[in-house]
């Protein structure tokens, strides 16, 4: 989706300037989950909202995902690749220890020069990336290209009845840029390291070195335990984003959570009190839980289908694994 203008290089405030989302071409249904797991597409729908998911093929590398979905930002912000001058990916499914995959896709893209890193903060990752991205444009200027983008599917122990029915694959790209006028609110964000077992790697890399024949890591996640976090606490945390920016719940057009699970989004938006006109992102429906891919996907969904305008007032809200969390207000692009 397309900003309206571009404002001057040294205008004092940031905004995001356009967002573009690229989606693996295979659709998986509940049914074919449940050809591995004890379940059923009625309990999977009750529980988490979710009817399918898209995993990615081989050939749909998280560079090329990246790349695809940073290209329809770029040109929604009316753009060029050379005018990004800096690209935070935020994902942790990237199975390379170094290098990051965000120099990667700075080479795709054809920003040549431009820094890249990775965030690894889960699913609060992307909301991480956008601060940090605002924070450098007023520091530095330029135009910061943030990424979130998953291959959930390479992680899953596709028998593992807590996990295996949650996750989906994509990328969802911004770009962050100058603005006029203020774009993007103060940051709320922290971590309750406490619970960090309760989303984790099952086994550290190195045991593979140890024990070749181990089971390859996979993700292990305790739902109850970060069901009753994330309804407690995120609206919370919602809350205070909307107080740092001076704006009230019934001025919001609208809520772009973290798309974990849909009766979390209801339980939030119950509890922060949102009237009915604003509208609640709900990409997990079709897309299911893609981690630090899951707001700027869900972003792009509401915008290009109408249900959302540009100009409009959103909070965006991240969080998992650490448990780590970030909000932020936004103006959409």
């Amino acid at each position: 989706m397309k900003a309206e203008s571009a404002p001057p290089a040294d205008a004092p405030f940031t905004r995001i300037l356009g967002v573009g989302a690229y989606r693996p071409r295979r659709v998986v249904d509940n049914a074919e989950v449940c050809r591995y797991i004890d379940s059923s597409d009625e309990w999977i729908r009750s529980r988490t909202g979710i009817v399918t998911r898209r995993w990615a093929e081989p050939d749909e590398t998280l560079g090329v995902m990246a790349e695809q979905a940073a290209n329809k930002a770029i040109a929604a912000a009316g753009l060029a690749p050379a005018d990004i001058t800096c690209v935070i990916a935020a994902t942790f499914t990237h199975l390379m220890q170094t290098p990051a995959v965000a120099t990667e896709i700075a080479h795709r893209i054809g920003a040549t020069g431009a820094p890249g890193f990775d965030i690894s903060a889960g699913c609060a990752g992307f909301v991480h990336g956008v601060v940090l991205a605002s924070d450098a444009v007023r520091a530095r200027g330029g135009n910061v290209l943030v990424v979130g983008v998953e291959r959930m599917s390479d992680i899953l122990d596709l028998t593992d009845r807590s996990t295996a029915f949650i996750f989906g694959d994509g990328a969802g790209a911004v770009v962050v840029g100058p603005s006029a006028t203020p774009g993007i609110g103060p940051a709320v964000w922290g971590a309750d390291g406490s619970q960090a077992d309760a989303i984790r790697q099952s086994v550290p890399w190195d045991t593979l070195k140890k024990d070749p024949g181990h089971p390859f890591p996979a993700l292990r996640q305790d739902g109850q335990r970060v069901f009753r976090w994330a309804v407690y606490e995120m609206a919370k945390v919602a809350g205070q984003a909307l107080e740092a920016a001076d704006v009230a719940p019934e001025e919001l057009d609208a809520f772009i959570p973290h798309q974990a699970n849909a009766r979390i989004i209801d339980s939030m938006t119950r509890s922060m009190g949102l009237p009915a006109r604003v509208t609640v992102a709900k990409d997990i429906v079709t897309s299911g839980n893609t981690s630090g891919a899951s707001i700027p996907m869900a972003m792009e969904a509401v915008l290009s289908s109408g249900a959302a305008v540009s100009g409009g007032t959103a909070l965006l809200l991240g969080y998992g694994a650490g448990l780590s969390y970030a909000a932020v207000t936004a103006v959409l692009p």
